[in-house]
């Protein structure tokens, strides 16, 4: 993206404005040492004293809001569907894919409860959390038992290389989840919370614990927030896209399906508390309350807000497959212009450009970002890779944070058509798909440019000019 470019030529020396940028997400680790500096912090409210001093509705809300209070997973939106029973918009299709991802896990679960029972041996035998093939290599044992959990797991590390026991658990930990949780009828997280998701104007719940329950489970949110704001030239972890931005949090991304109800409020909190960006790296394909949500984004579009939304992870046509949240459905016109949704690249140039799992689409996915092997902060201090559209749509939340904090004058609307206009645009054929065909990258997106915060800044700056 140029970023570094940007800072060496044309930010050097320079003074921005801070920036205030809305994560809707998993929550985030606010005392991160590559983060807590750059935290958002409601000047107009008085920590711990139990009042809602500024009038707005959350009590002690210093840093955000946490709209799933305690709760930590959740069911799938076709879940919810199926819950309700006959009758609801979306049922028959909902319990169609329902009932074919549960048969899909629940046949391969017998095979991944074996190999855990073998991971599970081969650690309580070295006596630590993680080895690698080599230590399974040094096992030498006559015990028939152990020597098939060395097979099982000697196989599995050749066939996911390094770091295969953690890539294993959290495989597992998924199926398991998914079961349990996501695709589980009976499960209520939601009881938790304590409100009527299905109410809009139920709006006394949740809570200021921005982090949430679980600080492993704000790992997503906190790596985005990374992504757009970790701090840069500090040693630490790697660098942030903008030097400028003050994190605001907003938890509403639980394991499973966001309700919508959370995600139009977070929208809303953001931008009646000074965001002037907004970052959602969440989606899902059934929605109940979608024209909740695309209220909350026409409001951010009445208070000047731009809005960054990820394309998805399921390599979907998004022209032919509505995904929730986006700027258009159904082929209709967009129905707001403040709304820039993103696609992920790989780290390789040529045919593998844009990222195996990322959605794509010539009008409903905007522009292209890095979103593979992306390196950024994770909870307790940590830092990882991780990909994802959710990687790559904070990377140009970023570029627009840049924009905004040396070019505050321009809209929302000039942004997103500064990234749009001013990316690098490539003539060459991709492979996308879930069937993995061939087509012009130029045709996998409106733009068909990949973000360039060099070049974005440069248009920036002509177009205030004007």
């Amino acid at each position: 993206m140029s970023v570094d470019k940007a800072y060496k030529e044309l930010i050097k020396g320079k003074k921005g404005k801070k920036v205030i940028v809305g994560i809707v997400d998993s929550g985030v680790d606010i005392n991160h040492e590559d983060l807590k500096g750059v935290i958002w912090t409601n000047p107009k409210e008085i920590a711990g004293n139990g009042i809602d001093d500024d009038k707005n509705g959350y009590i002690d809300d210093i840093h955000g809001w946490n709209f799933l209070g305690d709760a930590v997973h959740e069911q799938l939106e076709m879940t919810r569907i199926v819950k309700k029973g006959p009758g609801t918009p979306d049922y028959e299709r909902a319990k169609s894919e329902l009932e074919k991802e549960r048969a899909e896990l629940t046949g391969i679960k017998p095979q991944y409860d074996m190999i855990s029972q073998a991971n599970e041996g081969i650690k309580k035998h070295l006596n630590k959390d993680t080895y690698t093939i080599e230590d399974l290599k040094a096992i030498k044992t006559d015990n028939s038992e152990l020597i098939r959990n060395k097979t099982i797991m000697t196989q599995i590390g050749g066939m996911i290389g390094e770091g295969f026991v953690e890539k294993f658990q959290e495989e597992y930990d998924h199926v398991i989840s998914s079961l349990n949780y996501n695709l589980n009828v009976e499960f209520d997280g939601r009881k938790i919370v304590g409100d009527n998701p299905d109410d809009l104007n139920d709006t006394k719940y949740g809570n200021n614990n921005v982090i949430g329950p679980e600080p492993n489970e704000a790992k997503h949110g906190t790596h985005v927030a990374g992504i757009v704001a970790q701090v840069r030239g500090n040693g630490l972890g790697g660098d942030g896209v903008t030097n400028n931005a003050q994190i605001m949090t907003l938890r509403a991304v639980p394991n499973g399906d966001e309700y919508d109800k959370d995600i139009a409020l977070a929208i809303r909190y953001a931008v009646d508390n000074g965001a002037k960006v907004i970052n959602g790296s969440f989606g899902k394909y059934f929605s109940q309350h979608k024209e909740w949500v695309m209220d909350a984004i026409k409001y951010a579009e009445s208070k000047d807000v731009l809005v960054v939304i990820a394309a998805g992870n399921e390599s979907y046509d998004l022209d032919v497959t509505n995904k929730y949240p986006n700027d258009t459905y159904d082929g209709s016109p967009e129905y707001a212009k403040n709304v820039l949704i993103i696609g992920a690249l790989s780290p390789s140039y040529g045919s593998k450009v844009i990222a195996d799992f990322s959605n794509y689409g010539k009008n409903n996915v905007d522009i292209y970002a890095p979103g593979d092997e992306i390196y950024a902060t994770t909870p307790l201090n940590s830092y990882e890779y991780l990909q994802g559209t959710s990687m790559a749509s904070p990377n140009v939340a970023g570029v627009a944070t840049l924009i905004r904090s040396y070019y505050p004058k321009l809209t929302a609307v000039q942004v997103k058509q500064i990234i749009m206009e001013s990316g690098t645009p490539l003539k060459n054929q991709v492979v996308i798909g879930e069937d993995k065909h061939k087509a012009n990258f130029a045709d996998a997106s409106k733009s068909g440019r990949i973000v360039n915060a060099y070049n974005a800044l440069l248009l920036a700056a002509k177009m205030s000019k004007k």
